[in-house]
């Protein structure tokens, strides 16, 4: 049996041999297990010797603790609660001299050992302490020295891998090779990045893995079928090793060595993650200049967005998700930017997708769903809250050539549907209405003189009673002038109503019997409510 590996500082003995091992060295071949044969596979890590009555001051876990019974001499009733403390602080075995100053071990302590699984060892008597001492003590540092010079090539190995260019799969082959295991290597949301081991162990692996286990190890000193291993890199948790041994013969230094190779999964995952960013900002550069008509002609881009993976010739739709205010914008685009990655990935593979500044820009296959592709990804985004963004959608474009078109109604339908249906709107240009035509006046200057021209003194904000008298104006224009209904929506008395219909009129003009003047107070309503686009 292999033994285990135990977490400790550089310097300290970290494996050890089982108490059986240790009753199969030469000086102990005549000993005799008095008791506690299921604790047989505790590991032994260090010895002790038994001088003094209050030894559980002196003793360490791992331990194997000699004596011959002389401390005990004088108050032998005290050997029935001496397992019970022993086994309390993590010792292996109790191995004793009897004859000398004990004649014999009390029942009590026998039947107590053999519930807690706790090895009761009778030495012979021509045996010396310090026969035992330099032969276990030998033996245990013989297999340090092994498990730790396995646990370093298998390092070598590993890094070797990296160093030759390889990635998470060699590393999960090399792995799988040097342990005679399954490997699979999963990333923080769960999804399996690269397996090695027979097909059959591989399945069983990411069954296991797809119902969320197993997600510790077990405590040291047992072999298992399945062990998991966490790989940091820069503070943060990138996923972990999943090892699968059908006949559970994972050992703790295997352990050890799928930590190393969690270890060199990290560098693989950084070296990557430094891959991806320089890719992605050429990605987002590519498709900014696509989109801002830039990129030369249609047979240009499509010969690049391929080797991409984007397929820009085919009818597609243009999705803009703008970040909403008020939110962290540095953490947040950073998840915006990996949710719409991910929505992509489910619903069109061969779309274009990028993180400008404070915006996604999705490139989708005209026959899918966009509104769909939009949800999928504001329900993963939804997950870390406070964030929201909004989302709007272009007209289909037929090619490349018109992408710039379509992203410019794409961006207008995300910052109207804002300003319509607050944050988190999802909003389409052709449901746009009479906002889409106002969207599409590029002189912002000279709609804002419209609306001055239009609405006079209630155009400013200036004055308190202004926004409440264009409330009263629009609701008197969505209900076409009827004043009951008007005073009913605002809880206005009738009399209130009327005046308040007669002071606009002073402002505005007579609008109540001129049709092409409450177009005009209608379209500047709009404007206003369109203000910040």
């Amino acid at each position: 049996m292999e033994p285990p590996v135990r977490l400790a500082s550089t310097g300290t003995i970290i494996h050890g041999v089982s108490v059986g091992e240790v009753l199969g060295v030469s000086t102990l071949a005549e000993a005799r297990l008095i008791a506690g044969e299921s604790g047989l596979g505790r590991i032994v890590q260090r010895l002790n010797v038994m001088e003094v009555p209050d030894i559980l001051a002196w003793v360490k876990p791992h331990e194997l603790l000699l004596t011959t019974g002389y401390p005990l001499r004088n108050t032998p009733q005290s050997l029935g609660r001496l397992v019970a403390d022993l086994d309390e602080r993590g010792l292996s075995a109790l191995a004793i001299k009897l004859g000398r100053y004990v004649d014999e071990l009390p029942d009590e302590m026998v039947e107590q050992a053999d519930r807690l699984g706790f090895p009761l060892i009778l030495l012979p008597n021509d045996v010396g302490f310090d026969d035992i001492l330099n032969q276990v003590l030998t033996d245990i540092l013989n297999r340090q020295a092994a498990v730790l010079a396995r646990a370093e090539e298998a390092h070598r190995a590993l890094v070797q891998v990296v160093l030759a260019g390889g990635g998470l799969n060699e590393v999960a082959a090399e792995v799988s090779q040097l342990l005679d295991v399954s490997v699979a290597a999963v990333d923080g949301s769960g999804r399996v990045l690269a397996t090695a081991g027979p097909p059959e162990h591989v399945a069983v692996l990411r069954e296991s893995i797809s119902r969320e286990g197993p997600s510790r190890t077990p405590a040291s000193g047992r072999a298992r079928s399945f062990a998991s291993v966490p790989v940091l890199a820069g503070g943060h948790h990138h996923g972990r090793i999943v090892a699968y041994s059908p006949s559970g013969a994972i050992r703790d230094s295997d352990v050890g060595i799928l930590e190393r190779a969690a270890t060199v999964a990290a560098l693989v995952v950084t070296r990557q993650e430094a891959v991806n960013a320089v890719e992605s900002k050429y990605r987002a550069d590519f498709l900014r200049d696509v989109l801002t008509g830039r990129a030369g002609t249609a047979e240009r881009v499509t010969a690049r967005a391929r080797a991409f993976g984007w397929d820009l010739a085919r009818p597609v739709t243009v999705l803009v998700a703008e970040l909403d205010p008020d939110g962290d914008e540095r953490s947040a685009q950073d998840r915006l930017v990996a949710c719409w990655t991910a929505a992509m990935r489910r619903h069109d593979p061969r779309g274009a997708v990028a993180g400008f500044s404070h915006e996604v820009v999705a490139v989708v296959d005209a026959s899918i769903d966009a509104t769909r592709v939009a949800k999928d990804a504001a329900s993963a985004f939804a997950d870390v809250p406070p964030a929201t963004f909004s989302t709007g959608s272009s007209r289909p474009s037929p090619g490349a050539e018109t992408l710039p078109e379509a992203y410019s109604q794409a961006l207008k339908a995300a910052r109207v549907g804002r300003q319509l249906h607050g944050p988190g709107a999802v909003a389409h240009f052709d449901q746009l209405g009479v906002y889409r035509l106002l969207s599409l006046v590029n002189d912002t200057d000279e709609l804002h003189a419209f609306v001055r021209e239009t609405l006079g003194p209630l155009a400013a904000d200036a004055d308190a009673e202004n926004a409440d008298l264009r409330r009263t104006l629009q609701v008197l224009l969505e209900t076409n002038l009827n004043v009951a209904e008007t005073a009913r929506r605002l809880h206005f008395h009738y009399n209130t109503l009327r005046y308040r219909i007669g002071k606009l009129e002073r402002l505005l003009g007579n609008f109540t019997d001129d049709p092409h003047l409450r177009l005009n107070l209608t379209l500047a309503l709009h404007v206003l409510r369109m203000r910040g686009i």
